[in-house]
């Protein structure tokens, strides 16, 4: 064991390249690389790393496949757990799950586990799968197509069911396709997992709204036994300052939408409209206030700044993508508050007024700082365009519509041992239950919510 030896990192393009398009930015290891970093990992005898796994893949076991060279092997292991190792090897934060509970993170020399299943997922990319034996003739309906849905349609259909994953957009994957730019999760990735959960005979429905377009009384109609509601958490939060209806000022979920899902980066093709302009403004500190600044910075804007009410130990946002965006050029306000849009004159917004802040030693609900408003300072920062990324939540009509229990902030309640919600048949996971959250939490719902739908069709 090489555990006294650095982690190894992967390599990443020149930030003054990468600016310049949206192709990825971190290149996957060599395979001496892999095999130097997996010779590191100690092999607990109580492997944290899985216990802090949402989908409990057995690391340590895939890791040691590694360290043999035998790299197939180690994908079936990680395969046995996730659906989706190409994604979330990329955009997991196993800095605070699996990495985050390493023995050598006391040392700040944990296990590169993310990068190492990027390694093993790419490398088996080209291998063929074989359709899945769909022998017991029940229809499952999966609503939603992002990450919760499409762990849950893959563990059903090996269980022998038939599965329909219904989307409402004109493409499948949910966040994955439009919260997440291409410098991150490159799409060709994307649409290998789903073709992949093709070939195993999973069938996906697009422009099906279901609530809208079809109902849940249709389904039933024709067959589906069980259903799964996995429809995430869409709908953006606002500051509800005076001027936010001004022109160019975007949620990051619109923003991020018109740009990944709808093309309005090619402008020339596609006459999806977003004003770019030369000076741009994120507010925000999480991982979307970084994609949406981050790709700003690609469309051609020259000035972008970040603004974050707090400072840049309290940003919730991967470490690695606040360490990249810096390389790109980003600039960082930090203890400073939106507290109006102002107006060009002509409908548009000019710019932001900003109030500065101070954090205090008492702490909040997710055990960051509180901060306080300094009186009578205040500063002006000058836009020409502005996206909002403070956060999501759920969209509940559906399940308002049909009956299903809802708790104070709108998400679906569910038995947390069954993920079924108060009508017998009807599950849900994912982001729609717990607000927003991460991948591999919502491909954990996903996951545990299959076993309890073939617990529940078996005993009926």
């Amino acid at each position: 064991m090489n555990f006294n030896i650095n982690r190894i990192e992967p390599k990443d393009r020149k930030p003054k390249a990468r600016i310049k398009d949206f192709n990825e930015v971190t290149y996957s290891y060599s395979q001496e690389e892999a095999v130097k970093e997996a010779s590191r990992c100690l092999n607990c005898a109580v492997p944290k790393c899985r216990i802090s796994c949402p989908v409990n893949i057995d690391i340590p076991k895939f890791i040691q496949a590694i360290k043999n060279k035998d790299f197939l092997l180690s994908w079936e292991i990680i395969k046995q757990k996730n659906s989706m190792p190409c994604i979330t090897g990329r955009i997991c934060p196993q800095e605070i799950q699996c990495e985050g509970s390493c023995i050598l993170k006391n040392k700040k020399n944990e296990i590169a586990i993310g990068n190492l299943e990027k390694f093993v997922a790419d490398y088996a990319a080209k291998q063929k799968l074989e359709n899945a034996k769909i022998n017991k003739n029940v229809k499952i309906a999966i609503i939603g197509s992002g990450p919760a849905g499409l762990q849950c349609a893959s563990d059903c259909i090996k269980n022998g069911y038939e599965v329909v994953v219904f989307e409402a957009l004109h493409d499948i994957g949910g966040v994955l396709r439009y919260g997440i730019p291409n410098f991150r999760l490159p799409k060709n990735v994307l649409d290998k997992e789903i073709k992949d959960l093709k070939k195993l005979g999973v069938k996906f429905e697009v422009n099906a709204a279901i609530g809208y377009t079809l109902q849940l009384e249709d389904l039933k109609k024709i067959g589906f036994k069980a259903f799964f509601i996995a429809i995430g958490a869409g709908v953006p939060y606002f500051l509800n300052i005076e001027g936010e209806n001004l022109r160019n000022i975007y949620s990051a979920n619109e923003f991020l939408t018109r740009i990944n899902l709808l093309n309005a980066n090619q402008f020339c093709k596609y006459d999806t409209p977003v004003n770019f302009g030369k000076k741009a403004v994120v507010i925000g500190g999480g991982n979307v206030a970084m994609d949406s600044a981050r790709t700003l910075l690609r469309l051609g804007v020259s000035d972008v700044t970040v603004v974050y009410r707090r400072t840049k130990t309290e940003m919730p946002a991967r470490e690695a993508e606040i360490l990249h965006a810096e390389e790109e050029g980003i600039k960082f306000q930090f203890l400073k508050e939106p507290i109006k849009f102002l107006d060009s004159g002509k409908g548009e917004v000019k710019g932001l007024k900003l109030q500065d802040m101070e954090l205090m030693d008492e702490l909040d609900v997710k055990n960051r700082k509180r901060v306080r408003k300094i009186e009578n300072s205040f500063a002006n920062l000058l836009a020409d365009t502005i996206v909002v990324a403070i956060g999501q939540s759920t969209n509940y009509f559906l399940a308002e519509k049909i009956g299903i229990k809802l708790d104070d902030k709108k998400h679906i309640i569910v038995d947390k041992d069954s993920m079924q919600t108060n009508i017998e048949g009807i599950f849900a996971g994912g982001d729609v239950i717990t607000g927003a959250d991460t991948v591999i939490s919502a491909m954990g719902a996903g996951k545990k919510a299959a076993k309890s739908i073939d617990d529940y069709l078996m005993k009926k």
